[in-house]
């Protein structure tokens, strides 16, 4: 499968259990490990919970290969490794102190505007 389609999957998933502010962007020639950061967050923790567990149940359900996951258990921000595809889920807190978004500020932003329910 593509790494667009994986991020098409994932971001999909994530809006239908409300993930919030759901942005990807584009890693090719950013980074040589991943295609796309997808990142979001879900603002309180059983929200937060539901949507790594979601995402996790989503990819397995279209035979896409999860290589690992990382701080399931701290429930702050959780790292999903699809291979081309590398899914940041945040609560608000971490996100704003991590700002990945800032700290990759070369990578181009991708349009979810079609995957995404306003």
């Amino acid at each position: 499968m593509e790494s667009k389609q994986i991020l098409e999957i994932a971001t999909k998933a994530a809006d239908s259990k409300r993930a919030e502010d759901i942005i990807a962007m584009d890693m090719e020639g950013m980074s040589t490990v991943t295609d796309y950061f997808l990142i979001m967050n879900g603002a309180q923790s059983a929200k937060f919970k539901l949507l790594q567990m979601l995402l996790l149940k989503k990819m397995d359900e279209a035979q896409i290969t999860i290589k690992r996951v990382e701080g399931r258990d701290a429930g702050r921000w959780v790292l999903i490794d699809l291979g081309d595809v590398f899914v940041h889920v945040f609560d608000e807190d971490d996100r704003s102190y991590y700002n990945l978004e800032k700290l990759w500020s070369d990578a181009p932003f991708v349009d979810l505007s079609e995957w995404i329910e306003e």
